[in-house]
């Protein structure tokens, strides 16, 4: 139940979280395509433009996501306003002023070419403004409460690491060894490393709501993973500097660490599935339910099970660089990242809308599955392209246009799945978009919301 007026602005971060996640597929389709044919767009967006677009359409809106889910939770978690919805506000059209002129600048090549970080130095410092605003107001949110969870600290603890981790993104190296070295201070300590614990920030908030776990138990639960974060996350960012031309001495490091990496995953499923048992599907969120559960599990599939299939040095040094890595890569990113906003959009929804709890689910289940059965075909297409790849280039030594003739077949595979992935989202946004925002505070928040706030008590 939306229990403070303030949360509502949650919803304009969520609706343009949504849209960056429709656009982030039609980018990712168009570059899945072009391994198919004759290219009729190759001169206006090649590939290196489409895919740049995609991937970083990725990280924006999984970060508007993770703002907007965080303006909902803290207020409820510190039971009183947010400090300022005006500043909310000010952050948010920052933010896609710099996500809309960034896509512009990669349509016309402007942007600083450092994978994942290409946004070009001024876009980068609006980013540093948005982040320092957001912790600003959360911080205060907190303060003036007075009131602090466990469940918040662990969030809080992720966001402030990730804005701290930015920093070496802001820097240019001549070096490109010491380019890349820095580069995966931001990429693999975000992704791997402090973006885990806002997950985990996220999960407990949704199970001790949705299941009516005691929340004592539950931030037990919350240490145990923070810890196998850091211990495996952070030194497990070695297994990226196998082969970038750093002393040798990380090949064991990486591959050691990586290897305890799943762990926090195992931690975070089998948290899952403790609430559930302890509970069973009995709130009238069910599809929340769905979503909260179904991304603990495929975070430990994609980015634990796939992440250690390929990150041992004996085995990295034959697939680094190949479909391999993209297989491991969107079933990741999509169980442990885009699950949970979903999950946090899910659950926030009937509150934000007038919808009752449950009420056309139906549709709701519909873009749940077809999601989950398109990521898994796709992650099974990248695969077994990879595995060809692999054995045809690096074993066989086949030049890569002739390698990537071979396993085009796999793409035609990859375009399938991604199409029904594609109607899946689509399902999810029109889902979203076709009841009214609610703005403000009401007594008919919807049905079960009574039980939403009881369990949430706890």
């Amino acid at each position: 139940m939306m229990r403070y007026k303030s949360q509502s602005v949650a919803y304009w971060y969520f609706a343009v979280a949504v849209v960056l996640f429709g656009l982030q597929l039609v980018f990712g389709l168009l570059s899945a395509s072009k391994y198919l044919g004759p290219d009729p767009l190759l001169y206006v967006l090649p590939f290196d433009v489409t895919k740049v677009i995609h991937t970083n359409l990725l990280i924006v809106w999984v970060l508007t996501g993770f703002m907007g889910a965080t303006y909902w939770m803290i207020p409820d978690e510190s039971r009183t306003e947010l400090h300022s919805v005006k500043l909310a506000y000010v952050q948010l059209i920052l933010w896609v002023l710099m996500g809309v002129t960034a896509i512009i600048g990669y349509l016309f090549r402007y942007g600083t070419g450092n994978k994942l970080l290409e946004q070009p130095l001024p876009h980068k410092i609006v980013i540093v403004i948005c982040m320092l605003i957001f912790l600003y107001n959360i911080g205060m949110t907190i303060r003036k409460s007075g009131r602090f969870t466990t469940t918040e600290g662990v969030l809080v603890l992720g966001l402030v690491s990730s804005a701290v981790l930015f920093f070496p993104a802001l820097l240019h190296y001549e070096n490109y060894t010491v380019s890349i070295f820095y580069r995966w201070w931001t990429i693999h300590l975000w992704v791997e490393g402090v973006w885990m614990m806002i997950m985990g920030g996220f999960l407990a908030y949704l199970l001790i709501r949705l299941s009516g776990a005691d929340r004592e138990v539950m931030e037990k639960w919350l240490y145990v993973i923070v810890g196998l974060v850091f211990i495996a996350g952070i030194l497990g960012t070695a297994h990226h500097y196998y082969w970038v031309g750093v002393p040798t001495y990380w090949l064991p490091l990486g591959g050691f660490f990586s290897a305890l990496e799943p762990a926090a995953l195992v931690g975070m499923a089998a948290y899952a599935y403790s609430a559930m048992r302890r509970s069973g599907m009995s709130h009238p969120n069910t599809l929340a339910l769905h979503w909260t559960v179904g991304s603990a599990v495929f975070a430990l599939f994609g980015a634990g099970l796939l992440g250690l299939a390929h990150t041992w040095p004996a085995v990295n040094k034959w697939t680094h660089g190949t479909l391999v890595t993209a297989m491991h890569g969107h079933a990741a990113f999509y169980g442990a990242y885009a699950m949970i906003v979903l999950a946090m959009i899910t659950y926030a929804l009937p509150s934000l809308t007038h919808r009752k709890v449950g009420e056309g689910n139906t549709l709701g289940y519909w873009a749940f599955w077809l999601q989950l059965s398109g990521m898994f075909g796709m992650t099974l297409s990248f695969a077994t392209a990879g595995i060809g790849q692999v054995y045809l280039e690096r074993i066989m030594g086949m030049g890569y246009l002739d390698a990537q003739l071979k396993i085009q077949v796999h793409f035609l595979m990859l375009v399938a799945t991604a199409s029904m992935f594609t109607i899946g989202v689509a399902l999810f946004i029109y889902d979203f978009f076709r009841c009214a925002p609610r703005l403000d505070v009401t007594a008919d928040a919807g049905m079960g919301t009574q039980t939403q706030a009881g369990m949430g008590n706890s």
